[in-house]
């Protein structure tokens, strides 16, 4: 395959942009030529000028714009045979026989249908005389693959689809902002956000934004009873001290009868019924647009070079592929398995088979749907005649992380609900050691839900050898049956030292989870800690207005990240915001690595680049620091440019937490107590970390964790991000094959 065609189809998606510029650089790196069909397959029909060739540079600047530079436009004509006759056309004669489609279910099921009659096409083109004779030998064949582009995230075979992350950065932005005056005047908002037939971004939005109500398309409720339900539940918040009540609204959701529920129904019966001063905000396309986030930039590009690789070893005898993320990792899936699926789920709804439909959605989209309809009751249910109940105390340790109070609230609340007692350790350790503790009931975390910073308080002292006795000591005093760690490296140290000293203290025979929750991402058996989404996000708006700074001033910037000796926010930041380089401890630094990279600026510049963008783990070297590169840079740019520092520091760990992070917190919290109360009373309860790898949630016990860690560095002996090293790489070199 020499020449393949890139196109956008459908709705447009925050993250498009990265896919395009991450396969239209790898293909130009393998030799490939490359063609941007504009305005999707209208332009595929329409040929002419709307098929171009692309360059290295044409798709530079593009990683942090919202929408798709390309166009995109649906198009009746492409339904037709004729329209597809046409579009073939336009594809021979500018040598395309490979398409990257970036779309939804009816974008890839036009190109499968396409795909199956090309040879015909071509064959009847040939005999018509519109393309010349050996167009069926030379191009018998058509080849595709499927990028899913949906803020929706209602495709099949992926975990989540290009945009939807960032369409809920939207989202839980508005109700935050919502909840604020809501809760000044005492009023309800009705908030009806996308979607479709999908109720994706109104549940997790409902989650993360600490929504008091919720109306799914999957979930249908009674016809007769809903209202009363709805009514019930709110006055319920606000006998208890509620101050504003948020109602999320899918826009696809019905009743049982296939009635639609509207806003304005709702605000009609929150007023009629309870007398609620009432609001309607509908979202609308603002969740579409906008700069895409850290999540959405790096998935766009990951699927965008996985796709240009996939079309070069696939044979046209193979099916058709559909390129996704399934447990952190990029995976192909049978495109056509994927599009039927993902159709049959509508096809379900249809007929009312709505179990059917939540079987399809996955047991990850019925599971948080139970933890919602918990974490927006008014108080917990009454406890159970018989049923068991203990202390589980809650605490944190390390530096603060975005999401920690989102653990906290979702712990709190689950283990309330449940009928136990949940204690709230002040201050870390010390407040442990000092029997600083008090019992946290449900209304004690309301509001915590977005909330960055640690509200019980937290720091990174490990306790000394005096220290286990006072531990030992309160948690005979306080009776506390098991605890609840949320955080970095001093809290697994901490524990692991308790977890040694079992013997010798047997107050210490309890069950504990480590959680983790640290901007650096360096905790062992966890690939995501809770916190590094956010502090990436911080990362990326910082380098974006550094970069339109450096613009107008030919300057190269050094940025620096925080992350102690793990260099994921660096790398994963690099790769979010297009860096040149990415200095990072795990490879290290050398003298020629510099004269190398100040060869490279030099080149760049006097060539007429315009931004450098350099950036650096904090303790990537102990001698080559920030100030010495910069130092060094500016001497070798003489008048061709010139060089800042940028240290972003902490306000990589301030800010409200982002909604992956708040999603992904209340998930392991919840994990994190059911895993206590099955362990409290066993003969010897374990004491574990929890994480996610792989995209399962799993517990690894304490004995394991000096295996698993790097100990003079604090991070994971093994690292899945290293692997993208090489990605960030040739995405950064000033053209192809530059930097071997």
């Amino acid at each position: 395959m020499n020449k393949i065609g890139i196109l956008t189809s459908g709705g447009d998606a925050p993250g498009m942009n990265a896919a395009l510029r991450s396969a239209v650089r790898f293909a130009l790196e393998l030799g490939i030529g490359i063609y941007a069909i504009n305005e999707g397959y209208q332009g595929m029909v329409e040929g002419g000028d709307k098929i171009r060739e692309l360059s290295w540079d044409s798709v530079g600047g593009i990683l942090q714009r919202g929408g798709t530079v390309i166009g995109t436009a649906r198009c009746d004509e492409f339904r037709t045979r004729e329209g597809r006759k046409k579009a073939a056309k336009n594809l021979v004669e500018n040598g395309i026989d490979g398409l990257i489609i970036i779309g939804g279910d009816g974008s890839l099921t036009g190109a499968s249908i396409f795909r199956t009659e090309w040879p015909e096409l071509i064959a009847e083109l040939v005999k018509s005389k519109d393309l010349p004779k050996g167009s069926v030998e030379k191009h018998p064949n058509l080849i595709f693959v499927g990028l899913p582009g949906s803020i929706d995230n209602d495709m099949y075979g992926t975990d989540m689809t290009i945009g939807a992350d960032t369409a809920l950065h939207r989202i839980t932005e508005v109700i935050d902002a919502i909840t604020s005056t809501a809760s000044s005047h005492q009023r309800s908002f009705v908030v009806e956000v996308m979607g479709r037939k999908c109720g994706y971004l109104a549940m997790m939005g409902a989650l993360a934004a600490g929504a008091d109500w919720l109306f799914i398309p999957e979930v249908p409720p009674d016809p007769d009873t809903w209202r009363d339900e709805m009514c019930e539940a709110l006055k319920a918040g606000r006998e208890v001290g509620r101050r504003d009540s948020i109602v999320v609204l899918a826009e696809g959701a019905h009743d049982k009868d296939g009635t639609p529920i509207t806003s304005q129904d709702i605000k009609e019966t929150l007023e009629e019924q309870i007398g609620e001063d009432t609001r309607i905000t509908v979202l609308g396309h603002y969740q579409r647009g906008g700069s895409p986030s850290a999540f959405d930039r790096n998935l766009g590009t990951l699927l965008g070079h996985a796709a240009v690789l996939h079309l070069k070893e696939t044979s046209p005898e193979d099916p058709p592929q559909l390129i996704g993320m399934r447990g952190n990792r990029v995976e192909s899936s049978h495109l056509m398995e994927c599009v039927d699926l993902t159709q049959q789920i509508a096809a379900y709804a249809d007929e009312n088979k709505y179990d059917k439909v939540l079987e399809l959605r996955g047991a990850g989209f019925k599971s948080t749907y139970e933890i919602l309809k918990t974490m927006m009751q008014s108080e917990p249910k009454p406890r159970k005649e018989g049923a068991k109940c203990c202390r589980i105390a809650v605490m944190h340790s390390g530096g603060p992380a975005p999401g920690m109070n989102t653990i906290v609230r979702a712990a709190v609340r689950w283990g309330a609900d449940l009928g136990q007692t949940m204690l709230g350790v002040s201050n870390g350790f010390p407040g442990l050691i000092k029997g600083d503790i008090k019992e946290l009931n449900w209304m004690d975390v309301r509001g915590m839900v977005g909330l960055g910073g640690a509200e019980l308080g937290t720091n990174r002292t490990v306790p000394t050898d005096g220290d286990y006795y006072a531990i030992a000591r309160t948690i005979e005093e306080q009776k506390i049956d098991a605890i609840l760690m949320i955080g970095g490296e001093a809290g697994y140290d901490s524990v692991n030292e308790i977890f040694n000293r079992k013997k010798e203290f047997p107050n210490f025979q309890i069950p504990i989870v480590c959680l983790p929750a640290t901007i650096d991402n360096d905790r062992p058996g966890s690939e995501l800690s809770i916190g590094a989404d956010t502090a990436l996000n911080s990362i990326i708006q910082a380098v974006d207005q550094i970069k339109q700074s450096a613009v107008a001033s030919r300057r190269c910037f050094v940025v620096e990240t925080m992350g102690n000796f793990c260099g994921y926010l660096a790398l994963m930041g690099g790769l979010a915001t297009g860096a040149e380089r990415v200095y990072i401890h795990e490879e290290g630094i050398t003298l020629q690595d510099l004269q190398d990279d100040v060869d490279h600026l030099v080149t760049g510049f006097s060539q007429g680049k315009r931004l450098g963008l350099m950036i650096r783990n904090e303790s990537a070297h102990p001698v080559y620091t920030t100030d010495f590169m910069v130092r060094l840079f500016e001497v070798e740019g003489k008048e061709l440019f010139d060089v800042r520092q940028a240290i972003l520091g902490h306000q990589q760990q301030g800010g409200n937490p982002s909604p992956f992070d708040r999603i992904q917190g209340v998930r392991l919290a919840v994990q994190s107590v059911d895993f206590l109360l099955n362990e409290i009373g066993e003969k010897e309860p374990r004491q574990v970390f929890i994480g996610s790898e792989g995209g399962k949630i799993q517990f690894t016990g304490m004995e394991d964790y000096q295996r698993l860690e790097d100990r003079d560095f604090g991070r994971p002996k093994k690292q899945w991000w290293m692997d993208l090293r090489p990605i960030v790489r040739v995405l950064a070199q000033p053209g192809p094959g530059q930097w071997k």
